[in-house]
């Protein structure tokens, strides 16, 4: 990798407009990669918790800790009475492998997608309001963190961050990813 700091330039087109910026390869580099550790990070402590504790069920918090007023309050209560057995293991072993697999940059494209959804989850779960009541949360108005995780994942996908000091750059030179292109939607 080289220590260039020099800037390149980039075009492109946003919501119709023609958007002009520089930035740097060498720090956009560093940067994708401190970002996919540190979700991956968060993602993975907050599930490895849950794995080992064999008393941890999402039922309590779906059923004590969701929002006065929150607008999908029977889809949780009929998550934690009906489909427990499937959501505590999504619930632990989703964040857990996410988390793993983007501190080793493997899958990236994959599991920022699935972790993305998690959060939306997350954010919906959040909810005091509908949209009518201005989509309040528990600690602001529409966004809080689950969001920006979202969006933070959308970002390293988005980017292929998997490719940086990740399992993904080697992958996508095997025979078989390079025999199967579509492979290459699921990395990076």
């Amino acid at each position: 990798m080289s220590t260039d700091t020099t800037t390149k330039p980039m075009d492109t087109e946003l919501f119709g407009r023609s958007v002009s910026f520089e930035y740097s390869e060498h720090w956009l580099g560093y940067s994708l990669l401190i970002l996919r550790v540190v979700m991956g990070w968060v993602l993975f402590q907050g599930g490895i918790v849950k794995v080992l504790d064999p008393s941890w069920s999402a039922s309590g918090f779906l059923l004590n800790a969701i929002p006065e007023g929150n607008p999908l309050m029977g889809f949780w209560s009929m998550l934690a009475t009906d489909y427990i057995a499937i959501i505590d293991p999504l619930n632990a072993w989703g964040l857990t492998l996410t988390g793993l697999f983007l501190i080793a940059g493997a899958f990236v494209r994959w599991v920022a997608f699935w972790g993305a959804v998690m959060m939306l989850f997350y954010w919906l779960a959040a909810l005091q309001g509908g949209l009518m009541a201005g989509l309040p949360l528990a600690h602001g108005w529409v966004v809080d963190d689950h969001l920006v995780y979202a969006a933070l994942l959308f970002g390293l996908g988005a980017f292929g961050s998997g490719r940086i000091l990740g399992v993904d750059a080697y992958l996508e030179e095997t025979d078989v990813v390079q025999n199967n292109r579509w492979l290459r939607y699921f990395l990076g």
